[in-house]
């Protein structure tokens, strides 16, 4: 039976990613500070440990496994890392993970391993066009990430390849695009956009108002969690070593975003613009290199994703009240 170890197994991507392997049969143990909030854990073992800590590390990476993801990060939505308040931490924790995982990778031989960058390290001058962003690949230098959580993935994204190199190690980097759908953090401050608008459009009562950072111009994409599971196992189980973008293309305004969220509802609301952290002005997933390298590009519409994941934060929010 082939094994599979998750790192990062009691986040949002993680645990569905378990479920996924799962699914095909795969042994999986998972890792985390935490257990999954939303759902009980399909892993047939998980460990609650911090991976800063090499001891804890050793006992997690006991013996070899067929793939391994790595997925665990210090990391939030736009009110935890462009704030500024966090970025000793993030940089701090997400480093020192990295570092020890992939060190105890290499001593047990264990060669095939998939790290989740983001596309928080493109640079900042490439997406100051809401319209016309640059997040071609190839597009990362010279670097200038616009916060020092992009700063980290790139820097891992370093370590990884040069573990690949140097070491003969089958590292698959992806820079993740804004990963949505259920099961997700909806609320607490490191939601991310799509669940922080769900949220606000599911508690607040049809033709009232709901807040909007900025003038709601800036634009995104965001990618369903089932793409993004699919992408991942694509690449880690290829032949490629990447980066490579994995994201959808379809680009909105966070208006268009909260249009979506109310269309989904059945509700009518106000946006009222105030400010607050925005990041870049402009982000896209650009898609041709892992369509054209790997056969592979996502299909669900982002009115499908939002639909499916407004339900359930719709759900969360009645239960809360209760």
């Amino acid at each position: 039976m082939k094994t599979a170890l998750v790192l990062g197994a009691g986040g949002f991507i993680g645990s569905h990613l378990v479920k996924r392997l799962k699914r095909e049969g795969l042994w999986v143990r998972g890792v985390d500070l935490k257990f999954p909030e939303f759902a009980t854990t399909e892993a047939d073992d998980f460990l609650i440990g911090d991976l800063r800590d090499q001891r804890v590390v050793r006992e997690v990476i006991d013996r070899r496994f067929d793939e391994v993801y790595q997925l665990a990060a210090d990391m939030g939505g736009a009110g935890y890392i462009f704030t500024g308040e966090h970025d000793a931490d993030i940089m701090q924790n997400s480093a020192t993970i990295n570092l020890n995982v992939l060190d105890r990778c290499h001593k047990r031989n264990i060669s095939r391993i998939f790290y989740s960058s983001s596309a928080c390290m493109y640079p900042a001058y490439n997406q100051e066009d809401p319209d016309n962003p640059n997040c071609a690949e190839d597009s990362a230098y010279p670097a200038a990430p616009d916060s020092e959580y992009g700063w980290e993935k790139l820097f891992s994204e370093r370590l990884y390849l040069a573990y690949a190199r140097n070491h003969g190690m089958k590292c698959r980097v992806a820079r993740y695009h804004n990963i949505f759908g259920p099961e997700g953090t909806w609320r607490g401050g490191k939601e991310k956009a799509p669940a922080a608008i769900c949220r606000k459009v599911a508690e607040t009562p049809d033709g009232g108002e709901i807040e909007i950072w900025g003038d709601g111009l800036q634009t995104r994409s965001f990618l369903y969690i089932d793409e993004c599971v699919e992408g991942t196992i694509r690449l880690t189980r290829s032949d490629k070593t990447g980066p490579y973008n994995i994201g959808s293309d379809e680009m909105v305004t966070i208006n268009q975003l909260a249009e979506i969220a109310m269309k989904a509802a059945g509700k009518k609301l106000t946006l009222k613009h105030i400010p607050g952290p925005l990041g870049v002005r402009g982000r896209n997933s650009d898609n041709r290199k892992i369509s054209a390298e790997l056969g592979w590009a996502p299909s669900v519409a982002l009115t499908e994703g939002i639909a499916k994941t407004y339900c359930w934060i719709a759900t969360q929010a009645m239960a809360n009240r209760r």
